[in-house]
């Protein structure tokens, strides 16, 4: 992929070996991404695999419910690539537990996680954003944020929150130009951590993370007369 700074830049926060790295690898097949994950180990290996093909792409360690590791990435990004044009935030930490079970520190870590580092990846990207009055903001959302199980006690909530958060910002960004949607993602993504717990489920049953990332395209270059806000995806066979 020829690359020069006046090409958007995209900015893949959560990268593991599901979702974020399809969502890496199919807009690194026309766009420089950064990848930001708190684990850098197999960021980097995502990054050079993309390298290898032709693309470009760095990985760059953040915990994103620390502000200042959050500024610290950006600045890094900027300085490597340039400003984010396209945002996906994927980051999540699947803590599960009814309210007995859950501890009011695992309620904070998800919130945290879910949620704050959105806001705060999203503040960091805002400003050159709105200066060139384009860009696009993505968020992984679960079925969680739209009906709460009786397990999600700190999921859910994070999830309806950063729900929240999306639709907040499409209001007030879209007049100016810039796309934000969340994607309620409503059901099991096929990747190797559900496989390694559930080796007997059936491939139809599950969504796969290069569909997901197709769709991500697409939201990501839709034309500013028909935005879509909000997303359902699932597998055919999901009830809902």
């Amino acid at each position: 992929m020829a690359w020069n700074p006046d090409t958007p830049v995209t900015a893949v926060v959560g990268v593991g070996p599901g979702l974020g790295a399809a969502l890496a690898r199919r807009f690194a097949l026309s766009y420089p991404v950064a990848l930001v994950a708190r684990g850098q180990s197999y960021a980097t290996q995502l990054s050079e695999e993309i390298n290898a093909a032709g693309g470009r792409a760095f990985a760059v360690a953040a915990d994103v419910s620390q502000p200042r590791e959050v500024t610290n990435a950006f600045e890094f990004i900027r300085a490597e690539l340039g400003g984010v044009h396209i945002l996906l935030y994927n980051a999540g930490n699947a803590i599960f537990g009814t309210a007995r079970e859950i501890s009011p520190e695992q309620f904070e870590t998800s919130w945290r996680v879910c949620t704050f580092g959105a806001f705060l990846c999203v503040k960091a990207v805002l400003e050159g954003m709105t200066q060139r009055g384009s860009g696009t903001i993505l968020f992984t959302g679960a079925t969680a944020g739209v009906k709460a199980g009786a397990r999600s006690a700190a999921f859910g909530p994070a999830k309806f929150a950063l729900r929240g958060l999306a639709q907040s910002l499409a209001r007030d960004l879209g007049p100016q130009g810039i796309h934000v949607a969340s994607i309620n993602v409503d059901g099991m993504i096929d990747e190797p951590r559900l496989r390694a717990r559930m080796p007997n489920v059936d491939a139809q049953d599950l969504l796969h993370p290069e569909a997901i990332a197709d769709t991500y395209w697409h939201l990501a270059h839709q034309d500013r007369s028909a935005w879509t806000m909000e997303l359902d995806l699932r597998p055919f066979k999901e009830k809902f």
